[in-house]
């Protein structure tokens, strides 16, 4: 009859556990440039999906050091959302400290940006690669030493003239844009927590090119 006690005493010592273990945190960063004139630009499309995310887990972001932090539970796996506030180019810097205080592996960390040479919504999920000329991924890897990080790139199109780059990537979405990105947004949603709970390479094998 007292078999439900021990049961219960079972379970909840497991949870203890996994709480306690690091490989079940996961640090999720979306990169961007804080400030309201950046908040609907292509660049800023890391915050976007984390935004959309945290909405949708009905939590809330709270500012502490270097940045923006939400945190929420999904099927036993604790998952911590940042949006550094040390504008893009700095970026590197926030994914240390929290990496470091949360003692989260670099295997866990999961670097969210934009990509000029993917379509509009395109996905793609890799596990290592150059920062291809994007001064997030540029700064990440040389404050982690090393270009071994899983990164998420959102397809943002190359449709600018030459020489319209910069303006491209910090001009606001086009109206056809805009009418797609919330199921674009819902897929990378599904990306993140895929990654946390079913691995990087079954992540990869399910969602890239989707």
């Amino acid at each position: 009859m007292f078999d439900w006690i021990i049961n219960f005493f079972k379970i909840n010592k497991a949870v203890t556990i996994e709480e306690q273990d690091p490989m079940k945190k996961f640090l999720i960063v979306g990169l961007g440039n804080i400030g309201t004139k950046y908040h609907h630009t292509r660049h800023n499309i890391g915050f976007k999906i984390l935004d959309f995310l945290v909405e949708k887990e009905d939590v809330t972001f709270e500012t502490q050091k270097l940045g923006d932090l939400a945190t929420f539970r999904f099927k036993g796996r604790t998952f911590i959302l940042l949006k550094p506030s040390t504008y893009m180019n700095l970026s590197g810097k926030a994914i240390l400290y929290w990496l470091t205080k949360e003692k989260i592996p670099l295997e866990n960390l999961l670097v969210i940006t934009d990509d000029l040479n993917l379509p509009f919504g395109s996905l793609r999920i890799k596990t290592k690669g150059s920062d291809g000329g994007h001064n997030g991924l540029k700064d990440t890897q040389d404050k982690l030493n090393t270009t071994k990080y899983n990164r998420f790139r959102f397809g943002i199109s190359d449709a600018f003239s030459t020489g319209r780059q910069v303006d491209y990537v910090l001009g606001e979405w086009e109206e056809e844009e805009n009418k797609k990105l919330p199921e674009r947004l819902e897929k990378a949603a599904e990306v993140i927590k895929s990654f946390g709970t079913a691995g990087i390479n079954n992540t990869m094998n399910t969602y890239n090119g989707k």
